[in-house]
């Protein structure tokens, strides 16, 4: 993808690309050309740096789907106070990478993605400000379309932020925690700190709740944990009632679809999937479908780790899970009915996590359009 392309911001996010290919991506020569790389682009492009705090208005549109939200610096005490909670627990190993990169670049190049509950002054801000001329409008290979103008005026966004009590990540939460260990380091090398420096804020685009959409996070796995087509249907039958099936998604909540043996299966489960439940991240139908199918059945203890699951975003369709079994890469695949934005709201507000591979958002926030020197 950058091969022909010098100027392409895959040279900063993905800076091994330049290296040789046994160089270990963790390395320190890797962040060093990731800096070199960031240097290099904003001297030819050129990128252009602001003199003054700005507020961005950041819409993309995939289709019919359009959601517009605001590209802001938001505060790491507010996320490490918890005022902008999470639902996902992050990785030491991914955290490291990320937090190397932000302290190489002394930037952050990708933005989080953070949701709001709707606000209706926010919302009539943001729109007044998509009426003058974007500074960006581009459709991307994969014609998701990109506009981003600058707000006007960004005191009366600030303002309005104000009657909103809390922000949410719907995804970036490696890139929230890491952007939260690099100001606690350069905290540490700084005898001088005041609250007030760059480092104390991290780069995000906030959508409204109402304008996401999750899609479905579909699983394949690759064996019956040595159980026969039969012996691996009789025991889902003690769980979930079994239907053949005409059609691959799934209709509602507590619902599943099943592909074995070139055949689609409707899945509903007996004991009642959608009661009440104690811990509210248990009552999701990705948590149902761990706890009494893929754990008890086919052994699949920790999804993180088990090499025998794998995962496909709804955006490539149920067409590529009946691909997958087919041609032999997977003997079993199961299509999920989306988890919802209130879900994962509500999760989030209990404090609790949400099960791995919960939600698949799109479209996409580009990375390198947007950055935060710090």
């Amino acid at each position: 993808m950058a091969a022909d392309n010098p100027l392409s911001f895959l040279h900063v996010s993905r800076p091994e690309i330049d290296l040789p290919e046994s160089t270990d991506i963790y390395s320190d020569p890797v962040y060093a050309k990731a800096e070199d790389n960031f240097r290099r682009l904003i001297e030819q492009c050129p990128l252009q740096i602001d003199d003054s705090p700005n507020i961005y208005i950041y819409q993309l549109r995939m289709g019919e789907h359009v959601q517009t939200g605001v590209a802001v610096c938001c505060s790491v005490d507010e996320y490490d106070n918890n005022l902008i909670r999470k639902h996902e627990r992050t990785r030491p190993d991914k955290e490291d990478d990320r937090t190397r990169h932000i302290l190489a670049l002394r930037a952050q190049t990708g933005p989080v993605f953070l949701t709001c509950r709707p606000h209706a002054r926010l919302s009539e801000l943001i729109f007044a400000a998509t009426t003058i001329e974007p500074l960006y409008d581009f459709t991307a290979p994969d014609d998701v379309r990109h506009t981003v103008w600058r707000a006007p005026v960004a005191a009366p966004i600030v303002e309005a932020f104000r009657e909103v009590p809390l922000l949410y990540i719907a995804d970036g939460h490696h890139r929230a925690a890491s952007a939260s260990r690099a100001r606690h380091a350069l905290r540490e090398q700084n005898p001088e700190h005041t609250g007030n420096e760059e480092y104390n804020r991290f780069l995000a685009v906030i959508f409204p709740a109402d304008q996401l959409r999750i899609l479905p996070y579909n699983r394949i796995v690759r064996d019956l944990n040595n159980l026969t087509p039969q012996e691996f249907l009789m025991r889902v039958g003690e769980l979930f009632r079994i239907t053949e099936g005409t059609s691959s998604v799934p209709e509602a909540p507590g619902q599943w679809n099943m592909y074995l043996g070139h055949r689609w299966y409707n899945l509903a489960f007996i004991r009642g999937a959608r009661q009440a439940h104690t811990n509210m991240s248990a009552s999701l139908d990705v948590s149902v479908l761990q706890d009494n199918l893929l754990d008890p059945i086919l052994g699949i203890k920790d999804v993180r780790t088990d090499k025998r699951i794998d995962f496909v975003g709804g955006i490539r369709g149920t067409s590529e899970l009946e691909r997958l079994v087919d041609n032999g890469c997977a003997e079993v695949a199961f299509s999920l009915y989306p988890t919802s934005v209130d879900d994962l709201l509500r999760v989030s507000d209990a404090g609790e996590i949400m099960p791995p591979k919960s939600t698949w958002f799109e479209p996409k926030l580009r990375d390198g359009l947007l950055s935060h020197c710090i």
